[in-house]
């Protein structure tokens, strides 16, 4: 896997390249959008909450002498060290012009909120 970037409503954002991990972010967004869109509000948008959930590998030991003689004694497990529940509101415009002024109204605010994430999770990087 290769680290790289993606530019996304003027926010460079980082990306790993994982075909896997690619197919399941957009099956869970489909998901979400699918079940947006069947419940709208009354102001017109559909809300919902996104969660977004950091993993590290960690080694793990099997206990006893079964995984030193059969070599199973050592393997990974994913652990979650930081999650982040984000609510979002789907807004659909009716014209460009409306898109238009959505966007550059909502880009700040999706700015701030990433590089809160960032933030936080590179200070608590570190963790025990």
């Amino acid at each position: 896997m290769r680290p790289s970037s993606l530019e996304v409503l003027d926010l460079t954002l980082p990306v790993v390249s994982d075909p896997e991990l690619e197919t399941l972010i957009e099956t869970r967004v489909g998901q979400l959008c699918r079940q947006l869109s069947s419940t709208s509000s009354p102001s017109g948008g559909s809300r919902g909450e996104l969660g977004v959930r950091f993993f590290e590998k960690r080694r793990r030991k099997a206990s006893g002498l079964g995984g030193w003689l059969t070599g199973t004694g050592r393997s990974e497990e994913e652990i979650c060290w930081e999650v982040w529940k984000l609510k979002i509101t789907l807004t659909t415009p009716r014209t460009e012009a409306e898109r238009m002024t959505l966007l550059r109204a909502e880009a700040p605010a999706l700015l701030r909120t990433a590089m809160t994430v960032v933030k936080i999770v590179n200070r608590d990087k570190d963790r025990a």
